[in-house]
C-alpha cells in the first residue's frame, strides 16, 4: 500500500469531460486524462484491502460485482501511486489482454465493489487502468512479444470481436499459429463498428491489430466462414477451431408491419453505418443512416440505446426520445440492495446528459413501450405508446395510457436473442434454447471434434470484459487439449 492515508487525503477525481454543448460538434473521444500528479493521487486512494472485493467477480443476488478478469487492481494502483508505469503495466497485462478497450467501455464492475465506495466514493480504477495502458503505448513500452518457439499447431478463430481477439492473443503467445477470420472489413466486432467513436476511437482498435500482426497473428478480413469458406475446409486445415461470432441476432419489434415500414432500423445497423462512414473519412449525407432534422424514438434504455441518443444528437436530430419498459431506478441504493451488490440505481450516461443539455429534459420515458405504428405511404410518421407494468413476471398494459409521439426514425435497441445460426450450423455445432452454442457447463468445447466456442456466442449478450475473460479461458482449454498439459 503506497500511501496509507491516501483514501482520507484525496477526493475521487474522474477523467475530465468536454462540456456537452462542445463535444456534440464532433465524434471525437471526449474524456480527457488527468495530469500525471493528479493520477498519482488517484492511485494513492486505493486501500490495498486485505480482501480486495474489486477483483472478486462474486455473484450476489444474481448479479456479478468485481472484475471478471480478476485484475490485480491493488497491485497496479500502488504502482500508479509510485509512478512506475512499466511495473503497473506488467501487473495489468497478466490478466487483461486489452485494457485499452475495457478502460474505455467497461461499466467498471470493479469500482462497484470497491470498499472505498461502501461509505464514500470508490477508487477511479477504470480511469487508472486506461492511464496505464495509454501511457505504456505513448512511452513505447508496448513492443511486439514474438514467441521464440512455435508449437507446430494451427488454430482458426472465427470472429474478431473481443473474445476472438483475446483467444488469438493468448494462443499466439503460447506458440501456436493463429489465423483469425472476420466477415467484416475490419477486426474488432462491436468494438469497431457497434461502439461509437466518441467512446472508443477506432485508431485504438487498429493499433492493437497492428501489434498482434507483428506478434504473428494472421487476420483474414472480409471472409464469411460458412459462406465464403466451407467449414470442412477450416476443419481440415487447422488443429482447433474457435467460434467467437458474437450474439448478433437482434430482438425484433413485436408490432404489426414493423418489417415493412420505412424508417425503422436496428440500433447496431444505425451505429455501424455512422462509424463506417467516419472510418472511411468525413461522413457525407447519404453515406449513412441519418437522424438529421428527424424526430427520433429509441426503444431500449441500456448502453446501446444511450449510444444512439448521443449519435442522433451529433447528426442534428430534431428531437430524441428513449423508451424503457422497466420502472425508473432509484437515485441511491435501497436497503434491499446493499454494498457490494451491483448498485441498481439511476445512471445518466453521456448521451442522456447531452440530450438534457440540448433539449432541456431527460430523453427517457419509463414503463412505456410501442403499441402501434403510424405511417403515410409506407413511411413512419409517428408511434402510439402505452404504459406498462409488471404483475409478477408478466408485463401488462395500463388501460387508457396510450399516447402518440411524432417519429420519423425508430431505432430498436432492445438487445439480442443469440447467435446467428449459419456459422454454428456449418460446423454442425448444436445450439441451446437461448441460441448460444452448446458446451459442457463451464467448458468451451462443443460436441463437434476440434470445435470450441467463446464470448457472446457461448454465454449470450454480455460485456466486453466477459468476452475477454471467455476468450482467455477458451484459449487455455484449447492449449491443454493440443499440448496435453
Amino acid at each position: 500500500m503506497g500511501k496509507a492515508t491516501g483514501f482520507l487525503e484525496y477526493n475521487r477525481q474522474e477523467n475530465r469531460e468536454i462540456a456537452p454543448a462542445e463535444r456534440i460538434k464532433n465524434f471525437n473521444e471526449f474524456r480527457k486524462p488527468l495530469t500525471e500528479s493528479e493520477r498519482i493521487e488517484q492511485g494513492a486512494r486505493c486501500m490495498n484491502c486485505g480482501v480486495p472485493m474489486c477483483q472478486s467477480a462474486m455473484k450476489l443476488s444474481g448479479m456479478v460485482t468485481g472484475c471478471p478478469l480478476h485484475n490485480l487492481i491493488p497491485e497496479w494502483n500502488d504502482q500508479v501511486y509510485h509512478n512506475h508505469v512499466q511495473h503497473a503495466l506488467s501487473r495489468l497485462l497478466k490478466t487483461n489482454n486489452f485494457p485499452e478497450f475495457t478502460g474505455r467501455v467497461c461499466p467498471a464492475l470493479c469500482e462497484k465493489a470497491c470498499i472505498c465506495g461502501m461509505d464514500g466514493e470508490s477508487v477511479t480504477t477504470h480511469d487508472n487502468e486506461r492511464y496505464i495502458i495509454d501511457s505504456a503505448f505513448e512511452q513505447g513500452l508496448m513492443q511486439p512479444r514474438i514467441p521464440k518457439v512455435r508449437s507446430g499447431k494451427k488454430v482458426a478463430v472465427v470472429g474478431a470481436g473481443p473474445a476472438g481477439l483475446a483467444a488469438a492473443d493468448q494462443l499466439n503467445h503460447r506458440g501456436h499459429s493463429v489465423t483469425v477470420f472476420e466477415r467484416d472489413d475490419e477486426v474488432g466486432g462491436l468494438l469497431m463498428y457497434g461502439i461509437p467513436n466518441m467512446k472508443l476511437d477506432k485508431s485504438v482498435v487498429k493499433r492493437r491489430r497492428a501489434l498482434m500482426e507483428k506478434e504473428g497473428v494472421e487476420f483474414r478480413t472480409g471472409v464469411n466462414v460458412g459462406v465464403d469458406v466451407k467449414a470442412k475446409e477450416i476443419l481440415d486445415s487447422y488443429d482447433a477451431v474457435i467460434l467467437a461470432c458474437g450474439a448478433k441476432q437482434a430482438r425484433a419489434l413485436a408490432v404489426p408491419d414493423a418489417d415493412k415500414t420505412k424508417g425503422i432500423y436496428f440500433a447496431v445497423d444505425f451505429l455501424t453505418s455512422t462509424t463506417k462512414s467516419l472510418v472511411n473519412g468525413q461522413p457525407t449525407e447519404g453515406a449513412f443512416i441519418s437522424a438529421k432534422d428527424k424526430n427520433v424514438v429509441i426503444i431500449g434504455g441500456g448502453d446501446t440505446g444511450n449510444d444512439c441518443v448521443g449519435t442522433c444528437i451529433r447528426h442534428g436530430a430534431k428531437s430524441v426520445t428513449q423508451l424503457e419498459m422497466m420502472p425508473k431506478p432509484p437515485e441511491t441504493r435501497l436497503p434491499s440492495n446493499p454494498w457490494p451488490e451491483w448498485p441498481k440505481v439511476l445512471k445518466t450516461d453521456y448521451g442522456q446528459e447531452e440530450a438534457i443539455d440540448r433539449f432541456g429534459s431527460d430523453p427517457r420515458i419509463y414503463e412505456t413501450t410501442v403499441k402501434e405504428l403510424v405511417t403515410k405511404k409506407g413511411a413512419l410518421t409517428a408511434i402510439k405508446t402505452v404504459k406498462v407494468k409488471f404483475e409478477g413476471r408478466k408485463m401488462v398494459e395500463v388501460e387508457g395510457s396510450e399516447k402518440t409521439i411524432k417519429c420519423d426514425l425508430l431505432l430498436i435497441a432492445a438487445g439480442f436473442i443469440g447467435a446467428e445460426k449459419y456459422t454454428p450450423d456449418a460446423f454442425a455445432a448444436p445450439l441451446s434454447e437461448r441460441n448460444t452454442v452448446l458446451t459442457t457447463p463451464d467448458k468451451y468445447k462443443t460436441k463437434v471434434d476440434k470445435v470450441y466456442t467463446a464470448g457472446d456466442m457461448h454465454r449470450g449478450q454480455s460485456l466486453v470484459v466477459w468476452a475477454i475473460c471467455e476468450g482467455r479461458e477458451c484459449a487455455a482449454e484449447v492449449d491443454h487439449d493440443l499440448m496435453g498439459y
